[in-house]
């Protein structure tokens, strides 16, 4: 973990450029928190959320809290917009819906964020997260993300 020297937007430039992920995810302590990092898995970007019992909503299952799985799918798309557009700033979200398709397990789950439609301030984003199968999804979400300002 480190503590991040540089501006959000110089971290991401040099993020796009090497690759290394971790740098960015361990510079946002909300991530960090939540156990969201990027990986280049198998030359794909995707967002993992180690497990950790703090984010168990339903104890007696024990599943995932929903709220946990809507970071997750949120935080992806954001990261997918950060390192795959040219934006310098932080989107912002204008609206999301979440699909819950299934309970999420004790274990560390994954997603991948498409962005479906970018024009000049705003981009669509499809994000799907998984745990064991990834052609089961346990949630999706659709969001729409304002990039810049007027």
């Amino acid at each position: 973990m480190s503590t991040p020297s540089l501006p959000l937007a110089d971290l991401v430039r040099q993020v796009r450029q090497s690759r290394e992920y971790p740098r960015l995810t361990d510079a946002i302590p909300y991530t960090r928190f939540m156990g969201i990092g990027v990986e280049n898995l198998a030359g794909e970007m995707l967002c993992r959320m180690r497990y950790a019992p703090h984010l168990i909503g339903n104890s007696l299952l024990p599943a995932l809290h929903g709220g946990t799985l809507g970071a997750l799918l949120e935080s992806s798309a954001i990261f997918e917009l950060l390192l795959k557009t040219d934006t310098e700033r932080v989107p912002k979200v204008i609206s999301t819906t979440v699909d819950f398709l299934r309970s999420g397990k004790a274990q560390d789950t994954f997603a991948r964020a498409f962005i479906t439609r970018q024009g000049r301030r705003v981009a669509n984003v499809r994000v799907e997260a998984w745990q064991d199968d990834r052609t089961r999804p346990i949630a999706s979400s659709h969001a729409l993300f304002l990039l810049s300002e007027p």
